[in-house]
């Protein structure tokens, strides 16, 4: 099944001019759907206002090389390896679930538009079930073990909030009617490949066109974020942030002098805090 192209029999019910012009459809969704959220949420408009602030308090010039080096830095990090989830099972479901939903649609472009009629080399179908797979098991890994988390919110698997669980629903939605209508179709067809076949276009329908409350928008301005965050500590503004001081410095005791009661190895007036207890969220 792996190699097999589901999308060879679909020309039988629907041109593959009208399945390339439902991808470019829903391209467009998605573009639509993030410049209405940027607009609604005035995310562009805060994010460069509070770059422009950073730049005013800024303690030194970073130049083009280092911010190469900073981009460079972003996209190894927050970007191609998540670094920012502390949590390691956390992490792996989300890079799962990013780069199966990133070679799915790749594969998929792919076999639409280049092999609409079939003679596509195994390398595009295998890619796309193994993209499907790989977002269906970071997906429902996230869903079942992670976002429920009894112990932490008391949320169970079937409390479902529709707009905040659309975009991982419909994810799943996705993945999974795109797996079994695929295994179908390999089978030999029928009424079931047909029935599973619109099922995933409804499901990509929902997940396209709701842009607007899902997280399409979170993955444009996130490694933006992150990148400016270490430009902010390279040229020393640190967005608001106190400034960071050396503890052994006398001159710092004497600014603030009840260092030694608060900071330091055994600070005598602070509890465990956060530390009393093993988190128990991811």
């Amino acid at each position: 099944m792996i190699t097999s192209n589901p999308i060879t029999d679909v020309p039988a019910f629907i041109s593959p001019m009208a399945m390339q012009i439902y991808v470019i459809v829903m391209a467009i969704m998605v573009v639509g759907g993030v410049l209405l959220d940027v607009i609604h949420k005035q995310s562009a408009k805060y994010f460069f206002e509070n770059a422009k602030k950073a730049e005013a308090m800024r303690k030194r010039e970073v130049g083009a090389g280092e911010k190469m080096g900073l981009a460079v830095a972003t996209v190894a990090s927050e970007v191609l390896t998540s670094s920012e989830f502390c949590n390691p099972i956390r992490r792996m479901s989300h890079l799962l679930t990013m780069y199966g939903f990133v070679v799915f649609i790749v594969s998929t472009v792919a076999l639409v538009f280049a092999y609409p009629t079939g003679g596509a080399p195994t390398i595009w179908p295998a890619l796309w079930h193994i993209g499907a797979i790989s977002l269906a098991v970071g997906g429902y890994w996230f869903w079942f073990f992670i976002r429920v988390d009894v112990a932490a919110e008391g949320k169970k698997w079937y409390q479902v909030s529709l707009r905040g669980d659309l975009f991982i629903l419909s994810l799943l939605a996705t993945s999974t009617f795109a797996l079994i209508w695929s295994y179908l179709a390999s089978s030999g067809g029928g009424v079931g490949a047909i029935v599973f076949f619109w099922l995933f276009v409804l499901a990509t329908t929902t997940l396209f066109s709701t842009v607007l409350w899902s997280k399409f928008a979170h993955m444009f301005f996130k490694p933006a974020a992150a990148f400016q965050k270490r430009v902010t500590k390279a040229d020393g503004s640190r967005e608001n942030l106190p400034a960071k001081y050396d503890l052994s410095d006398s001159a710092v005791h004497e600014k603030f002098p009840d260092i030694p009661m608060y900071m330091g190895k055994n600070p005598p007036n602070m509890g465990l805090g956060i530390k009393r207890e093993a988190p128990r969220h991811y």
